[in-house]
């Protein structure tokens, strides 16, 4: 099987980038080969090397360096993407069996969709966020600091002053989501849910779109070895962008009440606050050096999101490593930790995050909740390989069911995903 794997970076600097690239390797040591098609220009993952796996450069630009009103133009419709894909795609020396977007709203635009539902293969789209449906890409209202409740593209959702930066890119952004339906069209689209809770909001806001819903999980690269011994750590960790809305200040307050040490990893516009309160920030680390500083300092990580987060990795890293997780009960990721056994699930406010983190002081119950972390993740690890198998299926599925249409069968042939 040949795989496109489409994407707007070759390096992780995100959740969605980060999976692509390992969905890429992954599929590769299963055995497909796999063309990975990065968008920007840029640093290349070493995961990328691979015999199996070709990579190849549209050479664009993201649209935040670029002038103002050419970055709004490109992100509402950029042509020169389509093309550029188009011709890349035509030169593959073998058509591909699927292809896979992870990426589009940094530099591809919805012109690329077009390009990719034309090809006569199945297109799969994963949601690392809302911006199939949302303007602002979370489904979150930055004005309220809450999950937006609006119908997406509703009078009252073009009114809403809800974008963090201000109303003049709300409105590339919804000039963004109406090229988005407008290139979809009527257009069946397959989209993977990396959590629960994603595909029960997505598929209430959906409106006219024609969507097939898929679950597979993300997958997890951490190696099995001893468990870590949060009890002997001292401190919450959060890993992550400093941003309000994924509450890297709520670890901080709530860490004061508990009179915790609290310990950042990461980078963001809270950053400058969070030093001047105390806290200890190390900005961005490799993924090895965050695996080092886990299992040395964390007595408990803490995904604590305003917003409705399809699945944060570092919640699943920590619970292979055996340490506690403390996650809000608004992120995805929170569906993987069982509250009271393997961390706490709070709502993300400041006193609910002091109070479990007041319990993880207890040394006994730090211990206990990190073991059964790691002897419950261990039994159903979120490999890459598990991962790839489930892609593997799907892709079969999407494939014979097309080959059905195409021969005019109607009745459908089920092939089951593997649910992990």
């Amino acid at each position: 099987m040949h795989v496109v794997i489409l994407a707007e970076f070759a390096a992780a600097s995100g959740g969605a980038e980060k999976v692509a690239v390992e969905s890429a390797r992954a599929l590769a040591e299963a055995g497909a080969q796999v063309t990975y098609i990065q968008a920007i220009s840029g640093p290349v993952d070493p995961l990328l090397d691979h015999p199996r796996l070709r990579r190849l450069d549209l050479g664009l630009a993201d649209v935040w360096s670029l002038p103002a009103w050419r970055g709004a133009a490109s992100g509402i419709w950029n042509g020169e993407a389509a093309a550029r894909l188009a011709a890349v795609l035509d030169r593959l020396p073998r058509a591909p069996d699927c292809v896979h977007l992870h990426q589009w709203t940094r530099a591809l635009s919805p012109a690329v969709l077009p390009v990719l539902l034309g090809r006569g293969v199945p297109v799969v789209l994963t949601l690392h966020d809302y911006a199939l449906t949302c303007p602002n890409g979370v489904d979150y209202r930055f004005d309220r600091a809450e999950p937006c409740a609006l119908t997406p593209l509703s009078g009252a959702c073009l009114a809403a002053p809800c974008d963090p930066k201000s109303r003049l890119h709300k409105l590339v952004r919804v000039g963004r989501a109406a090229a988005l339906r407008a290139a979809l069209g009527q257009a069946e689209l397959d989209v993977v849910h990396v959590c629960d809770g994603s595909r029960v909001r997505m598929e209430g806001r959906l409106g006219a779109l024609r969507v097939r819903h898929h679950r597979i999980d993300n997958p997890v690269r951490v190696e099995q070895r001893a468990p870590a011994e949060p009890a002997a750590a001292d401190a919450i960790v959060y890993v992550g962008r400093l941003t309000p809305e994924k509450g890297a200040d709520l670890v901080a307050e709530a860490a004061r009440r508990a009179e915790l040490p609290a310990l950042f990893i990461g980078a963001g516009p809270l950053e400058a606050r969070l030093r001047a309160e105390g806290a200890e920030v190390l900005g961005w680390r490799s993924p090895e050096a965050v695996a080092t500083i886990l299992r040395g300092r964390a007595r408990a990580v803490c995904a604590p999101s305003r917003w409705l987060e399809t699945g944060p990795l570092t919640v699943y890293e920590a619970l292979a490593q055996g340490l506690p997780v403390v996650a809000s009960r608004r992120s995805g990721a929170a569906e993987k930790v069982v509250d009271g056994e393997t961390g706490f699930v709070v709502e993300p406010e400041a006193a609910a995050l002091a109070g479990a983190f007041q319990s993880i002081k207890s040394d006994a119950l730090t211990a206990r909740l990190g073991r059964e972390a790691y002897d419950r993740y261990w039994r159903a690890p979120l490999t890459l390989a598990v991962h790839a198998q489930a892609l593997l299926a799907l892709y079969r599925q999407l494939n014979e069911e097309y080959f059905m249409r195409q021969c005019g069968m109607d009745r459908p042939v089920i092939l089951s995903v593997p649910a992990h």
